[in-house]
């Protein structure tokens, strides 16, 4: 039986597009181009040396915007331009440009990118992010994605309880935070793009 929101595009990329190979290589490289700008909004904290940065935020809108399939594509492109040694990752002191960033102490979050792409454009896809509840759900699980992968990473030379409390802990609330703020932007969109949560 179909329903009516089963008729309703499943991104909004499919919202504002036609289906076009080209349409989906520019908002995947635009998308990648955002998250590389983010990454400068950086705020390097004394007692840690993960930054507090915007691109948590982009990442999980890239990936509700453009679905599961291309919101990773956005995230694994962003990431081979920093491997390749563009200057896409957020600054340190410590660590330089290139291969070296994701085996450093940040590498954890950002190769749970992809993942936490992937999972939030999956659920955005089945209709999530049409209303603000859903869209907080849907960025909320992309975010536990981010920072498992984040702190998982820091646990294998440092033990859990201090990963806990130099890659989770100082970030949480504000990341919660961003996220309510901008999972209000999705249903906007939608709304403005025509489309009422049923």
């Amino acid at each position: 039986m179909t329903t009516a929101s089963s008729a309703l595009p499943a991104t909004l990329l499919d919202r504002l597009t036609v289906s076009s190979p080209v349409a989906h290589m520019l908002a995947v490289a635009g998308v990648a181009t955002a998250t590389a700008v983010a990454s400068q909004v950086s705020v390097p904290l004394p007692f840690t040396p993960v930054p507090l940065t915007l691109q948590p935020m982009v990442v999980l809108l890239g990936g509700a915007m453009l679905g599961a399939r291309l919101g990773a594509a956005s995230q694994c492109l962003y990431l081979m331009a920093g491997v390749a040694g563009l200057p896409v990752f957020a600054l340190s002191g410590d660590l330089s440009m290139g291969l070296l960033r994701l085996v450093g102490p940040t590498g954890g979050y950002l190769m749970a990118y992809p993942l936490a792409a992937a999972l939030v454009g999956a659920l955005a896809s089945r209709g999530l992010d049409r209303r603000v509840s859903g869209a907080v759900l849907a960025m909320l699980a992309g975010l536990a994605v981010i920072f498992a992968g984040g702190v998982a990473w820091l646990a294998k030379d440092l033990g859990v309880s201090t990963a806990l409390t130099l890659g989770l802990y100082p970030f949480v609330l504000v990341d919660v935070l961003k996220i309510a703020a901008a999972s209000t932007l999705l249903p906007a969109a939608w709304r403005l793009l025509g489309h009422r949560a049923e």
